[in-house]
């Protein structure tokens, strides 16, 4: 009887833009401190994309790096899929830019853009997961990009704090060894909308003059609710899909949680019971990027050896939507 077939992973890359914005160049922006910040939110430091720099740059910057990484040609991928919320146009897709600046349109490799805040890139495992599953595709570029400086109120001192830009990406290809993505737990609750948004641009509010002065084109965030939400949701993402996985919480190597917010992952780790040095942070570097959390976190874990072969890991997030996805991968 053939095994079945499951999702590997191949590499992983990032991209972060050179500039970086400091707690202290934030200081002479509005009114906080180093030790505010840092204090709750643990971020240091996060990048800015330079003015000439679109989504789709800091993408294709992570998928070259992936791609090298994975030891396949460019031409070996089937399917691109982006997770962001800060696409370079509400179309074409940042996907079908990313297709084209990596030489693939001529193959008309298909691709598209998914919408699920800092859970984007869990979910878009799980939608690879399923494609390679199925047979339907072998090799498939995942992405998680954003520049939320282009969306961040910089007169709002509890936001303007927290957000930074980059870019990470893997390849997933099938596999009937024993590792890849093992298990997938995906959630969402439309009823909180209005906790955690951008109102500006779409169908319900078109750009305008109005609509810019109102700044309704700036992410508006209520902390305190999403604090309360958030870690139960990313509780319950990765419980489930350690249950779903097989394995027990015990034999978690490391676990790769949204980098959100310090106090956020303090207290999903103490719920889950794991000590904070089972816990991967580079959120004092980063801040948040969104989609783009959980795989430059993982890239960087790689990379810098804290997860070898046959590691287990836990990627859970939660973002607006409210949206939560958690996913247990064998390296």
């Amino acid at each position: 009887m053939d095994k079945k077939i499951g999702a590997k992973i191949l590499g992983t890359g990032s991209y972060f833009p050179k500039k970086v914005l400091t707690n202290a160049d934030l200081e002479k922006i509005v009114d906080t401190t180093d030790e505010w910040i840092v204090s709750r939110t643990g971020m240091h430091e996060r990048r800015v994309a330079a003015e000439n720099e679109v989504t789709s740059d800091l993408a294709l910057g992570a998928s070259l790096e992936a791609i090298k990484a994975a030891n396949i040609s460019a031409e070996e991928i089937e399917l691109i899929i982006v997770a962001t919320v800060t696409p370079d146009m509400f179309f074409p897709s940042t996907a079908c830019r990313l297709q084209h600046k990596l030489g693939l349109s001529k193959f008309n490799v298909p691709a598209f853009d998914l919408s699920a805040a800092c859970s984007g890139f869990v979910y878009a495992v799980s939608i690879a997961k399923a494609y390679i599953e199925s047979g339907m595709f072998k090799t498939i570029l995942l992405v998680g990009a954003e520049i939320l400086t282009r969306i961040t109120d910089w007169t709002d001192r509890n936001t303007c704090v927290l957000f930074g830009d980059g870019a990470g990406a893997m390849v997933l290809t099938a596999s009937k060894k024993d590792d890849g993505v093992l298990s997938v737990s995906l959630g969402a609750d439309g009823s909180y909308g209005d906790l955690l948004y951008m109102s500006g641009g779409g169908s319900a509010c078109p750009a305008s003059i109005e609509s810019v002065k109102a700044k309704k084109h700036t992410m508006k965030m209520d902390g305190k609710n999403v604090f309360r939400n958030a870690v139960p949701k990313m509780v319950e993402a990765a419980e489930k899909a350690i249950l779903q996985s097989g394995h027990a919480i015990e034999e978690i190597t490391l676990f790769i949680p949204h980098q959100a917010n310090i106090r956020i992952i303090e207290a999903v780790a103490k719920k889950l019971n794991i000590p904070m040095d089972k816990i991967f942070l580079n959120i004092h570097k980063t801040g948040n990027i969104s989609s783009a959390t959980t795989i430059t976190a993982l890239d960087e874990a790689i990379k810098t050896g804290k997860l070898k072969k046959g590691d287990l890991v836990v990627l859970v997030a939660f973002g607006g939507g409210f949206t939560w996805a958690g996913s247990v991968i064998r390296i």
